[in-house]
């Protein structure tokens, strides 16, 4: 049971990646730990507390950057190592236990989510001695390719990449975890003037502390980024808006009166989750294209308003600026769920946005 996206297209656009050949998204050789994590240089590029999670140690304008979330006390960062393959429509995902030892496949309930793919783990496994079934957990996994290619050392790779794992089956948030990358380097604009807006389809997953089950979500993106100003680094803001979420098991909408998952108004028409802002703030870049910041929303409540979600985005920049270009990224947002006593919710999500050129 597991699960890619469904419609012609994006099988066409999966399988062109690599000509068809596996996709691996390995460790990095060069990759750094929690406590070696870069944080850019030092006259332009994220200050104070910001971090970069861990990844390419000395990374470059000229060259690829990889990305994977950092170990968390709750399990996130497990996953280092996947890979989609295009022969069968498998994704296969290393350190998890019990998610199955076969490659995930696609799920028949929601096959994508946002125009991205989605596959799920095996339900159980045969114990080879006495034939008994051994249950499994529920893995999910969402997949991101780009629409451009480029080419890294002669091979015919995509701009951009992401994928994201997590299982609802956890009275906490879980085992999981996820990776980015952007193949190739990035052509700023000449004298760095001007601003340039990408936008683009989001997806992500919904696991809870307090309480299981997984949740998948879906919406649009878009980054504006001030090659301008400010001084020190390029501004960077954005936002995540027209935010749907569905039961991953029944593939059923949430819908909730409650502020803040799913809204209703008093006649009953569902309205979409809250619109998650960025907070425009310095140091938001780096010279090698890199972005990083924090992502809140807020709900109106009895004529209060409150707030609902907050976490952080990380993303890189790729392509050539001065013709079009590409943002590939992820953020991981918190909040209490309103429909449960001591339950909160976290949200995963991943997204490749582009300029394109009218």
């Amino acid at each position: 049971m597991t699960r890619l996206l469904s419609t012609a297209a994006l099988m066409a656009l999966l399988s062109a990646c690599g000509d068809g050949q596996p996709f691996v998204f390995d460790e990095v050789e060069d990759a750094v730990e929690d406590d070696e994590t870069p944080t850019g240089e030092e006259e332009d590029g994220f200050e104070g507390d910001a971090d970069l999670p861990p990844g390419t140690a000395t990374p470059s304008p000229d060259a690829s950057i990889r990305r994977f979330e950092p170990l968390g006390e709750s399990g996130g960062g497990f996953v280092r190592s996947v890979s989609y393959d295009a022969a069968d429509e498998s994704f296969t995902v290393d350190n998890l236990a019990f998610d199955g030892i076969t490659p995930y496949r696609r799920d028949d309930v929601l096959p994508s989510m946002g125009g991205y793919a989605v596959f799920e783990s095996d339900e159980t496994v045969r114990d080879t001695v006495n034939g008994d079934d051994i249950g499994q957990l529920d893995y999910r996994a969402i997949y991101g390719v780009s629409r451009n290619n480029t080419r890294v050392d002669g091979e015919r790779l995509p701009v951009s990449r992401f994928a994201i794992v997590r299982s609802g089956d956890f009275i906490d948030y879980g085992f999981g975890g996820f990776l980015y990358e952007r193949n190739g380097g990035v052509v700023l604009p000449e004298r760095r003037d001007g601003q340039a807006i990408f936008v683009g389809d989001y997806a992500g997953t919904r696991v809870f502390s307090g309480r299981g089950g997984q949740e998948l979500t879906e919406g649009t993106m878009q980054i504006a980024v001030d090659f301008t100003d400010f001084n020190e680094s390029e501004g960077v803001d954005g936002m995540l808006y027209d935010r749907r979420a569905f039961d991953a098991a029944t593939g059923e909408e949430i819908r909730a009166t409650q502020s803040g998952v799913r809204r209703e108004t008093a006649d009953g028409v569902v309205l979409d989750l809250p619109t998650a802002r960025f907070t425009l703030a310095t140091g938001s870049t780096t010279a090698d294209g890199e972005i990083l910041g924090t992502i809140s929303s807020n709900v109106a409540l009895d004529g209060t308003v409150e707030d609902y979600e907050s976490g952080s985005y990380y993303g890189i920049i790729g392509g050539d600026l001065n013709t079009g270009g590409e943002v590939v990224g992820v953020l991981v947002m918190t909040s209490d769920d309103p429909r449960y006593e001591g339950v909160t919710a976290q949200e995963t999500g991943g997204f490749i946005l582009y300029r394109d050129a009218p």
